[in-house]
């Protein structure tokens, strides 16, 4: 049996691993799966079709799992789905999707997600990604691997932030931010390259040399977009780390940061 505090209250048809602790006065409501290993502390409420990895750490008072905030939401039976090992600070919120955005937000694995961060309706957020404290993402947010959006900062609707990007405290991102790019402001604007990011996974001096001249060819240079990227091609093309660069920027529909 899992070990639940005599105070916190779970339905009966709750699944939880029987590794699972709960904390005093925790809620965990009854279409809730919770995998081995995991500890909810106390005042925590995990409600609706919400699934929770292996490994999940969640601090006091977090909220997951909640009806999302939209106003066209009617109370459709849709998920939240968080992978393992992730990490959910103070007063986190993470909300369940909605019908009309594919009924599922869905996190991976090892995330961090610092006090008051908020995950909205079916965003995506991939494996080892960090939100910092206060940091928001509307609703249809994908967030790939390894990004980092720090303290205060808020992420618009259907926006996309590309692979080991750093969005910097306080700012506003209204347009899609590519792999490997720091953003900051408001409106937030490019300001470099995540070059320390890159360092601490592991790319190579060869690799981040041809991120840095795409960063150029991209951003900097007085070629429009298109040419931009039909020279990448020509020239780098075949690199993994070039190609998804490019990848990324072809299938931008919000248009990209500059």
């Amino acid at each position: 049996m899992a070990q639940v505090h005599p105070t916190a209250v779970v339905h009966p048809g709750a699944r939880l691993h029987e590794t699972v602790e709960v904390g005093p006065y925790s809620i965990i409501g009854e279409k809730v799966t919770i995998g081995a290993g995991s500890r909810v502390g106390p005042h925590v409420v995990i409600e609706g079709r919400t699934t929770l990895g292996e490994r999940t750490r969640i601090f006091q008072f977090a909220s997951v799992g909640a009806a999302p905030q939209d106003l066209k939401y009617a109370g459709e039976d849709t998920e939240l789905i968080l992978g393992d090992g992730n990490t959910i600070r103070e007063s986190v919120t993470l909300n369940i999707g909605t019908a009309g955005g594919g009924g599922v937000t869905r996190i991976g694995n090892n995330n961090l997600f610092m006090a008051y961060s908020h995950v909205a309706h079916d965003c995506v957020v991939g494996n080892g990604c960090i939100l910092a404290n206060s940091a928001a993402l509307a609703g249809h947010v994908f967030i790939e691997d390894f990004a980092i959006i720090s303290a205060l900062s808020a992420v618009h609707q259907f926006t996309r932030v590309g692979k080991h990007a750093f969005i910097a405290g306080g700012s506003m991102v209204v347009m899609d931010v590519a792999p490997y790019c720091t953003a900051q402001g408001d409106r937030a604007e490019l300001a470099g390259l995540n070059v320390v990011g890159l360092q601490r996974h592991g790319f190579n001096e060869e690799q981040i040399g041809r991120i840095k001249e795409a960063y150029k060819i991209l951003f900097r240079s007085k070629l429009q977009l298109a040419e931009a990227v039909a020279q990448l091609k020509a020239e780098m093309g075949g690199h993994s780390e070039i190609e998804y660069l490019l990848n990324f920027v072809s299938q931008s529909k919000r248009g990209l940061t500059r």
